[in-house]
């Protein structure tokens, strides 16, 4: 994953969406607002959804970078609408 420091980090490669979201959905709710947290997910359907779900929840995407082997690190920071 990044090198950026966050609060929490998830591996959601091994899950298919919609579960992909539902994973990231659980595991902010273990943070309080303004925490973020590291997603390490796969292209297609994944980081098309999930960081779209996430700013429609609320919550900020602060970074998605492209891995170069099929796979995402996204950055989000939990938002107070969630």
């Amino acid at each position: 994953m990044s090198g950026k420091h966050t609060d929490a980090a998830i591996d959601i490669t091994d899950v298919v969406c919609p579960i992909t979201f539902v994973k990231v959905k659980v595991a902010l709710e273990d943070l309080a607002d303004g925490q973020t947290l590291a997603v390490h997910l796969n292209d297609g359907e994944p980081i098309q959804n999930v960081p779209r779900s996430l700013k429609d929840e609320g919550h900020k995407v602060l970074s998605v970078d492209q891995n170069g082997d099929g796979t995402y690190d996204l950055v989000v920071e939990k938002g107070g609408l969630a």
